[in-house]
This record gives C-alpha cells, sequence and structure tokens, in this order.
C-alpha cells in the first residue's frame, strides 16, 4: 500500500457578482462526453475538465553522449482557463538546461533563474493573464512542468532539452527514458518530543518535505484506456560498428545508415506513458572501444569526457575472499504482479550461487519486517534450500517501511568475519519519497559494507537505486523483465565475486584542470568504464591525461592524449550536473545548508542548468486570459505503471473515501474555510484516486500549534487531537499504529511531567 499517492485540486478565483461566468469554465458529470476526466472544483457538484497531453521525445546519440529533445502538448479541452501541472520523470543524471514555449509559430525561450524568483515570475504572470510555464526539479529525476492560462480549445506546446551521457556495462551500452512516475509510498511526519531549559515540548519531522510536488493522480486501469500517449525517435551514431540493437520492453522500427548508425522509433506510432523505454547496443565483435576522449570549448575553458574501461587483470596469486551477503527484498504493494515474480526470481537465483563458505541472511520488508536467519548464517546448502523456499512464498502487499529493513542489515548482522567481504543486495523498485532518509542511514552506518541495488519492474525509482548503490560504494543493477533475470544477475554475480577496482585517480601532465569530477571517483566493478569530466581553463590545452587505479592488487594506468581528444557538444552541462552532484554529496557532511544551497546555485546559473535551487521559466508579454475569466487548475492524471495492481497498491472498496496515506483529520483550528473546503472536495472521479487536498497547509499548522503551545499538556492535547478520529486505509499499517501509539506515550510522558511539576509547587519539592 502506497502512502499520501496524490494531490489534485481545482482553484476558481473567487469574484463576486460574477457568480454565472465563474461557472463557465465548470460542467457537471453527465454533461462531459465520454473518456474526459475531471477534478473537483470549489463550486459543489461541479468539476474542472483535465488539460490533455502528448509527448514527443527525439533523441540524438553520439557516442558517449546523447542529447534529448521532450515536447509535451498541452491541450484544454474545456470551455474554460486552465492551468495544468504535470509532474513527469527525467533520467537522474540529466541535465536539463532548455525550456522552450510555443504560441502559436512564436517560441518563448526559457529563463534560468534562483528558484523562488522563478516562482514568483511564474505566479505575476499567471496572474495578469498571461501564458507562462515553470519547469521544476523535485528530485533529480522528478519534473513538474506548470502551464497556465491555456484557453478554452487551446494547444500551448512546451520543448525541454537535456543532456546526458550514455551507460556502459561489460561490453554493452543503453540509454534509459522513463516515461510515467510511479507512485511514491511517503513516510508520515514523525513527532518527536523535545527538551528545552523550561521543560518539554514537541516537534515535527517530515521525511518527505515535499511530499505533494512528487505525487500525481493515478487512474484505475480496470476503469480507464490508457492515456498521455509518447511518440520516440532515437538517431543513433555509435562512433563504432554497430552489432545488435534491441528495446528491451517496446516493439520498434530499425533503420540500418551504415555500419556506425541505426535510426530507431515505435512501432505504432505512440504508446501510453506506463513503463521506462530502455535501449541497449553492443558493438559489432572485437569492435568495442575500451577509451574515448572528448572535448568542449565554451566561454574560454575546455571541458573534456573521458570513458576508459580498466583491464580485467585478476591475480590469479590472490584467493577469492569468503563473502558475506545481506539480501533485502522489497514485497510491498507496488511489487505485485510481474514485479515480485522477477524480484523472487532474481533473489534464488543470487542465494544457488553462494559458495558454502559464505555466510548470508535474507531480509524481507513491506510495513512490517523478517530477518529470517536472525543473523547471517553459513550458506550451507540445506541453508540455500530453505532461504529459496521462503523466497519462492513471499506475496507482495503492504507499505513500503524501507528504512528498519534497510538499517537490519547494516547495523544487526554482527561484525564483519576477518578477511571476509560484507556485502548488502537490495531489491526493490525504489517507490519511496524519503530518499535522503536512506541516503544518511548508508552514509553513517555502511562501515566496511557494499551496497548493491537491483532495480525491479517497469518505472523503478533509478534516482534512488543508483545514489543508494553510490552512497555505498556499490552498483546498480536494472531488471525490467523475466526474460532479462538471467542475464542482468550474471553481470552482477561478477561484479560481486571479483574484487572491486579501487584507488581511481585522474591527474594532468600539462594541464591545469580546474575541476574532476565525480570527487572522489567512485569504486567501479567488472565491466564497467571511468567516466569523467573536466574543466580546464585553458582554451587550447595540451599533455596527456592519466588514469590509474588498482584491480584487486595490480595496478593499472592509461593515457590519452588531449590534443587528439574528438570534439562533442553539451559538455560543459554534463560536467555542471556532475559538480552539483558533488556538491549536493555533501549534505551529509555540511551544517550550513544555505552556503551548499549558494554553490548549486552558482553552478547550475553560470550553465542554465535546472537543479534543486533553480527553475526555468517561459512568460509571454501579451495577456491572454480577460481579466473577467476565472482559472481553474488541476494536475494532469498519469498511468499505473506497466505490471502494478492498483487494488494493491491503492486499496480496494473505499479507499478513496480517506487519503490512502491514512492521514490523521485533526479537530484542530484553525486552518481556515478554504483549505477545509478543498479538503472536502475530494472524489474518485472517472476512476483517478483523488485524495485530500491540504495535507501539507494541514500538517503545517499542526506544528504550528504544537510548538506554540503553552505547556506540554497543551502541546500533547492538540497532538492527540490531530490523531482522533482516525479513518485509516483498507491497509492500514503497523507504522501509522505505532505512530498513534508514540503520541499516545508522549502525551502521558506529558501529563506525568505537568503532574510532578504542580506537585513540586504544593509540597515543596
Amino acid at each position: 500500500m502506497l502512502s499520501l499517492i496524490t494531490t489534485a485540486r481545482a482553484e476558481i478565483a473567487d469574484q463576486p457578482g460574477q457568480s454565472g461566468q465563474q461557472l463557465a469554465g465548470l460542467i457537471r458529470p453527465n454533461d462531459v462526453n465520454s473518456g474526459s476526466l475531471l477534478f473537483p472544483s470549489k463550486e459543489p457538484g461541479y468539476y474542472v475538465e483535465a488539460p490533455r497531453l502528448k509527448t514527443d521525445v527525439e533523441i540524438d546519440v553520439t557516442g558517449p553522449v546523447s542529447r534529448v529533445k521532450v515536447t509535451q502538448r498541452f491541450q484544454n479541452p474545456s470551455k474554460g482557463w486552465v492551468e495544468g501541472t504535470y509532474v513527469f520523470p527525467l533520467p537522474d543524471n540529466s541535465a536539463v538546461d532548455t525550456l522552450r514555449m510555443q504560441i502559436g509559430d512564436r517560441f518563448i525561450e526559457g529563463q534560468i533563474k534562483p528558484r523562488e524568483e522563478a516562482r514568483q515570475i511564474y505566479e505575476d504572470a499567471k496572474a495578469q493573464g498571461r501564458k507562462t510555464a515553470l519547469l521544476e526539479q523535485q528530485r533529480p529525476n522528478i519534473f513538474t512542468n506548470q502551464v497556465a492560462n491555456i484557453g478554452p480549445g487551446e494547444t500551448v506546446v512546451v520543448q525541454i532539452e537535456y543532456q546526458q551521457t550514455v551507460h556502459q556495462s561489460a561490453g554493452q551500452f543503453s540509454l534509459r527514458f522513463p516515461m510515467v512516475v510511479a507512485p511514491r509510498y511517503n513516510p508520515q511526519p514523525i513527532v518527536q518530543s523535545v527538551e528545552f531549559h523550561n521543560g518539554t515540548g514537541f516537534a515535527v519531522q517530515d521525511p518527505v518535505p515535499n511530499r505533494e510536488k512528487i505525487e500525481a493522480p493515478v487512474l484505475d486501469p480496470r476503469e480507464n484506456a490508457k492515456i498521455n500517449p509518447v511518440s520516440l525517435t532515437i538517431n543513433l551514431r555509435a562512433g563504432f560498428p554497430l552489432g545488435e540493437v534491441k528495446s528491451s520492453f517496446h516493439e520498434i522500427n530499425l533503420t540500418e545508415n551504415g555500419e556506425q548508425s541505426r535510426t530507431i522509433s515505435l512501432k505504432g506510432d505512440t504508446v501510453p506513458a506506463d513503463r521506462d523505454f530502455e535501449l541497449t547496443w553492443e558493438a559489432a565483435l572485437g569492435k568495442t572501444p575500451s577509451a574515448g576522449l572528448f572535448r568542449e570549448v565554451k566561454d574560454g575553458k575546455t571541458y573534456l569526457l573521458a570513458f576508459v574501461t580498466p583491464p580485467s587483470t585478476p591475480d590469479a596469486t590472490t584467493q577469492q575472499p569468503k563473502r558475506e551477503v545481506v539480501f533485502v527484498i522489497d514485497n510491498s504493494g507496488s511489487m505485485s504482479g510481474p514485479s515480485i515474480e522477477q524480484a523472487r526470481a532474481s533473489l534464488a537465483l543470487a542465494i544457488s550461487k553462494l559458495q558454502s563458505d559464505d555466510r548470508f541472511n535474507v531480509i524481507r520488508f513491506d510495513d512490517t519486517m523478517t530477518d529470517y536467519f536472525h543473523g547471517l548464517v553459513a550458506a550451507t546448502p540445506n541453508n540455500r534450500e530453505k532461504a529459496i523456499a521462503y523466497v519462492n512464498g513471499l506475496d507482495a502487499a503492504g507499505g513500503t517501511e524501507m528504512l528498519p529493513a534497510l538499517s537490519d542489515a547494516l547495523r544487526n548482522q554482527g561484525p564483519i568475519a576477518s578477511g571476509a567481504l560484507r556485502q548488502v543486495v537490495f531489491l526493490t523498485d525504489g517507490a519511496i519519497g524519503n530518499e535522503q532518509q536512506l541516503f544518511q542511514e548508508i552514509s553513517q552506518n555502511r562501515a566496511d559494507a557494499r551496497v548493491f541495488t537491483v532495480g525491479i519492474g517497469s518505472a523503478p525509482n533509478t534516482y534512488f537505486m543508483t545514489k543508494a548503490a553510490e552512497v555505498g560504494r556499490g552498483t546498480y543493477t536494472a531488471i525490467g523483465s523475466q526474460d532479462q533475470v538471467a542475464e542482468r544477475m550474471g553481470e552482477l554475480f561478477a561484479k560481486l565475486e571479483n574484487p572491486a577496482m579501487t584507488d581511481i585517480a585522474a591527474r594532468f601532465d600539462n594541464a591545469k584542470a580546474d575541476d574532476i569530477t565525480p570527487n572522489p571517483m567512485p569504486d567501479l566493478y567488472t565491466g564497467e568504464p571511468v567516466v569523467l569530466t573536466a574543466e580546464l581553463s585553458d582554451a587550447q590545452p595540451n599533455g596527456k591525461l592519466q588514469i590509474s587505479g588498482k584491480t584487486g592488487a595490480q595496478p593499472w594506468r592509461v593515457e590519452m592524449d588531449i590534443a587528439g581528444a574528438a570534439e562533442g557538444k553539451g559538455i560543459s552541462q554534463l560536467w555542471a550536473r556532475r559538480k552539483i552532484d558533488d556538491i549536493e554529496a555533501r549534505a551529509y557532511e555540511i551544517q550550513d545548508q544555505g552556503a551548499l544551497d549558494k554553490q548549486v546555485e552558482a553552478v547550475a546559473l553560470a550553465h542554465h542548468l535546472v537543479s534543486r535551487v533553480t527553475s526555468l521559466v517561459a512568460v509571454d508579454v501579451t495577456p491572454s486570459r480577460p481579466a473577467d475569466q476565472s482559472l481553474g487548475s488541476a494536475k494532469l492524471p498519469q498511468n499505473l505503471p506497466a505490471g502494478w495492481d492498483f487494488g494493491k497498491v491503492f486499496g480496494e472498496g473505499e479507499a478513496p473515501v480517506t487519503a490512502p496515506s491514512g492521514e490523521r483529520k485533526a479537530s484542530v483550528e484553525p486552518i481556515g474555510a478554504a483549505d477545509e473546503q478543498a479538503e472536502a472536495d475530494q472524489a474518485d472521479v472517472n476512476g483517478a484516486m483523488l485524495p485530500k487536498y491540504g495535507s501539507a497547509k494541514r500538517q503545517a499548522a499542526l506544528a504550528s500549534q504544537i510548538a506554540a503551545a503553552p505547556t506540554p499538556a497543551t502541546a500533547g492535547m492538540i497532538a492527540r487531537q490531530a490523531t482522533s478520529s482516525v479513518n485509516l486505509p483498507q491497509t492500514a499499517t503497523p507504522a501509522e499504529r505505532n505512530i498513534m501509539i508514540g503520541l499516545a506515550l508522549l502525551l502521558l510522558a506529558a501529563i506525568i511531567t505537568v503532574l510532578m511539576m504542580l506537585r513540586r509547587r504544593v509540597f515543596g519539592r
């Protein structure tokens, strides 16, 4: 069961004396044609018809770099003026640098601004009736595109462009274009007691502070046809003679344009946005490049992109270390259907590959957790058989409380045996919103263990999977279908069973590099290349780039002549994107968040990139919405990812009556009439899940009232009221019960504290 799946709301401007005009853009359910999607407005019984979306994707691959243009067409089928908000995914390593809004024959270029400034520009233009678009990053792989003042029957076109590097592993090249944001499980805010010099107070900590930004309405596929069609074309210029080129999850048309080039398009022109698109290609036999160096000169500086596959030099004299492997498998509701089948098959195969002198354990989690062996055990045939039987019996249901399972895997498996290698293998779709909590857990408690992630399903959270592996000094493997289990797990076994390539370093022998990214260089595994970018202050540098490291105990070094670098485009943006990643990686170490934000902002503004603290905004100079016309607003709905079970994720029966998170409706005043009305506007219209609006405001109001409470007893009373009249969804989780129990205990502690204070006043002690 996912928590707090989505937020959707229609906003109608209040215009006294204009009630007839105000309702002109609103409709009743009986007034619409088949297939229309409605969102509740503040007018009882009236709705806003959702904008419709079509997306065209064009990808140009040149060697190790791809340039992607995403064209989103927002169509307003209603008779009123609307604002559409679309939550959509992009690759987590994408350098987004372009926003362009098309109105008729005119193109309006977006400008990069600090996030809050861009938001204010957008809101001002929206209020003035001008067409405007705002592109914001909510996660490195989740973005929102807001388009305001789309007139009746109008289509507004927004183009987004980004740069990314091609992925390479074991001689195979690949790129992935995500098409749908899988619904995220967002753990509830935590109410904690805080000790002050004059007593005890309460604080609310939200592990997902911008939860409303990463959520979108999700259609029930049992009641709706799939929407959001996508067309996609790839122009592949590999830079070497090509062997097999294939699409993992979609049928394609493929045209050969010489031995190094292919054109790929989707069969049937469009597909619904319900799963990631993945293209893989290999070199012709014996033609796989082992190294490449590319450069771009921009603003008087040289930017380099280098990739080197280290030589395979196994040390035959070195005995393979014993392994201690902790397998963690996600069997929550989002993993139901094909995902749990892929996870079970992958984990059973991994367990069967263990050697008898290895040790292992299996941990499974949903909203509960089971440590199967209660610690590491010898990988005897009997223990392996028992573990495989246990794994094969797992079903998928419940919430995705990932943190306790990860903590157990890192903290509670005992000390690492002398000479042994501890590995944590995590199989999940990563459908959670509290990524930072998990990164921090890995960073602080990994010790000498290495964390390997295996992404399961049609739309995994690649940001979480790749970053968790990076922080854990491991690697990420993606499995999107049953057909990929043997091949992809085989690649993972090679990485698990062979020593990591460590001590990787890069230097220039006759050129000054201002910055090399990533910094520090990560460890690598069999078949993985070193991929680095560098900024050089010289527009015409000379000398050589030297890359070195160790495979096991064997050193290796590769030299590349800078003068021989091939010309490339967009390398400066790739360097800047990775520089931002390096800065963000220090978030765990730097206490001054403001200083860190300024560093990110400086790099992003200089290179025109969207980031956590910068956004792209485009504004038409000419107002289009008449002043007497109101504006409706709604998030665009999404498909459920392919293979997901709607009932397992959202619950069956009366789930729409309460927010899927089991939000508590607090008896706390004042919240505001508008928020109360918006909360009452919750509905399940045409199969789109639309939980309560205003949870973030309500939570903020609750936190403020707790903080302002004059006594601990009052604070405890407010906290208790916030959990009264609890109406949980069908699959209420123990985590939610535990929150209520915890609040009750905090209340009891507050009462005891007050009684003791009264006792001191009465008896003088």
